[in-house]
C-alpha cells in the first residue's frame, strides 16, 4: 500500500492532541479527587477533635476502625436533619470543587473539538488546494497545454494523482508531438512520392506524344523511345511495390514466417534476382565462404536455360565440397523469413550492381560464430561520399553519386526487413574505391 504521507501526518496531530487532552484530563481528576480528600479529611479531622475533646474516653483506634468499615448497613441518622446520604452531599465545599472542575472539564472537551475540527479544516482545505490545482491542470490539458510540470513529491492520495496526470500529460504531449511529426513526415513523403512519379511519368508522356505525332519515326527511333518507356514504367512499377511493402511494415501487417535457413540459399536467390542486371553489366558475383567457395558470373543472353544450368553448377559443387570434407563444412544460418530475407539482400546486390562499373566484380563472403551470422557484400563502385553515408537508409535519400533510375528506398526496405529478424545492416565506403555492407544477424 502506498503511503499517504498528508493525510498520516494529520492522523498523528490528532493522536498527540488528544493524548495531550487525555493526560489533562487525568491531572485534572486526580487534583479533584486530591480536593475532595483534603475536604473530607479535614471535616473528619474536625470530627475526631471534637469527639476527644468532648468524651476523652473514646479510642481513636475505635473511631478509625468505624471510618474504615466496609459495612454500610447503618440507618440514616443525618435524615433527622434533613440530609440524605443517597443524593446530597454532607460537606458542601465539595459541591464548590465539583461545580468548578465541571466547569473545567466542559472547557477541555470544547477545547479538544476544536482543535480537532481546525486540524481537520485545515486537512480539507490543503485537500480542496490540491483539487483545484488538479482540476486546473485538467482543464489546461484539454486546452493542449502539454507544457505543465506537476510532478509532486510526497506520496498522498492527491499528490499519486497528481504524478499519474503528469504521466498523462506528457504521453498527450509526446503523441501530440508524434501526431505533428507524422503529418510533416508524411507531407514530406507525398511530396517525395509526386516527385518519384511526376519524372518518369513526364518523360513517358513526351516520348509516347512523339511516337504520335511523328507518324514516320524511324524503326530504330522508335525502338529506343519504347525501350525507355519499358525502362521508366519498370522503374515506377518497382517504387510502388517497394513503398507498398514498407507501408506494410509501417502498419506491421506483415507476419515473418521465421526459421532456420541456410545463408547459402539467401545469397544463391538474391544473386538470381539480380543476374539480368549482372549479365546487361558484363558483371559476376564472387561468394566466398569459410568453408568452400564458388563463383556465379553474371548470366549472358537473359536465358533461362543458362541460370537452371548454372545453378546445377553450383548446387553440384557445394555437394562435392561437402562430401570431400563433411566434419569440416556446416553451412552458416540463420532464423528468419526467408523470402524477405532475399528481398532485403536483393535490395542491397542491386544497389551494388547499379553503382558498380561494367565488366567488374561484386564479392559476397558470409559466416557464423557463437554471436552472429554475418554476410559482407563488397563492389568496387563508384563509393558513398562521407556526407551522405549516414542518411542512405533513410527513404527517398538521394546521394550524390546516386544513379539517375534511383529512388532511395531500396536500402530503406532492406534495413527494415533485417531489423525485423533480429540483424543490424552497416556500411564503409570510400569514393572511388567501392562500398561494403556488412549484415549481422544476432543470434
Amino acid at each position: 500500500m502506498k503511503n499517504r504521507v498528508n493525510l498520516k501526518k494529520y492522523l498523528i496531530m490528532c493522536t498527540i492532541i488528544f493524548l495531550f487532552f487525555v493526560m489533562g484530563f487525568y491531572v485534572i481528576n486526580q487534583i479533584q479527587y486530591s480536593q475532595y480528600t483534603r475536604n473530607v479529611n479535614a471535616i473528619i479531622n474536625q470530627i475526631v477533635a471534637e469527639i476527644q475533646e468532648k468524651y476523652p474516653d473514646v479510642d481513636t483506634n475505635e473511631i478509625i476502625q468505624i471510618l474504615n468499615r466496609e459495612e454500610t448497613n447503618v440507618s440514616n441518622v443525618l435524615l433527622e436533619y434533613g440530609i440524605n446520604i443517597e443524593e446530597d452531599s454532607v460537606i458542601l465545599k465539595n459541591d464548590t470543587a465539583h461545580t468548578r472542575f465541571l466547569l473545567v472539564n466542559i472547557a477541555m472537551v470544547l477545547l479538544f473539538f476544536i482543535c480537532i475540527v481546525v486540524i481537520f479544516g485545515v486537512y480539507q482545505k490543503n485537500q480542496r488546494k490540491k483539487i483545484d490545482e488538479i482540476t486546473k491542470y485538467i482543464e489546461e490539458i484539454n486546452n493542449r497545454n502539454y507544457t505543465l510540470d506537476i510532478q509532486d513529491n510526497s506520496e498522498d492520495e492527491l499528490s499519486i494523482l497528481k504524478n499519474e496526470l503528469y504521466k498523462i500529460t506528457v504521453m498527450l504531449k509526446e503523441q501530440a508531438e508524434n501526431s505533428k511529426n507524422d503529418k510533416i513526415s508524411l507531407k514530406k513523403s507525398l511530396e517525395d512520392i509526386s516527385h518519384q512519379l511526376k519524372t518518369p511519368l513526364t518523360s513517358i508522356t513526351i516520348m509516347l506524344d512523339n511516337i504520335l505525332d511523328n507518324k514516320n519515326m524511324g524503326v530504330e527511333t522508335r525502338n529506343e523511345f519504347i525501350k525507355d518507356i519499358h525502362r521508366e514504367i519498370a522503374n515506377m512499377n518497382f517504387f510502388v511495390q517497394t513503398l507498398l511493402k514498407l507501408s506494410k511494415f509501417d502498419a506491421d501487417t506483415i507476419t515473418f514466417n521465421d526459421k532456420q535457413e541456410k545463408i547459402k540459399d539467401i545469397v544463391k536467390e538474391s544473386i538470381r534476382n539480380v543476374s539480368t542486371l549482372c549479365d546487361l553489366k558484363n558483371m559476376e558475383i564472387v561468394v566466398n565462404s569459410t568453408s568452400y567457395e564458388f563463383v556465379e558470373p553474371g548470366i549472358k543472353n537473359n536465358l533461362k536455360e543458362e541460370i537452371k544450368e548454372i545453378g546445377a553448377i553450383i548446387e553440384e559443387r557445394e555437394e562435392v565440397k561437402t562430401q570431400q570434407k563433411p566434419q569440416q563444412f556446416k553451412s552458416p544460418t540463420v532464423v528468419c523469413d526467408l523470402k524477405w530475407q532475399v528481398e532485403a539482400i536483393t535490395n542491397i546486390l542491386k544497389n551494388s550492381v547499379e553503382h558498380s562499373k561494367e565488366n567488374s566484380k561484386i564479392y559476397i563472403k558470409y559466416d557464423e560464430n557463437n554471436m552472429y551470422s554475418e554476410i559482407v557484400i563488397k563492389d568496387n563502385g563508384i563509393g558513398i561520399d562521407k556526407d551522405d553515408i549516414k542518411h542512405i537508409f533513410e527513404r527517398f535519400y538521394k546521394g550524390k553519386n546516386s544513379s539517375k533510375d534511383s529512388v532511395g528506398i531500396g536500402l530503406a526496405l532492406a534495413k527494415t526487413i533485417i531489423e525485423k529478424n533480429n540483424g543490424y545492416i552497416t556500411v564503409d565506403s570510400e569514393v572511388g574505391k567501392g562500398t561494403t555492407f556488412c549484415i549481422r544477424y544476432l543470434k
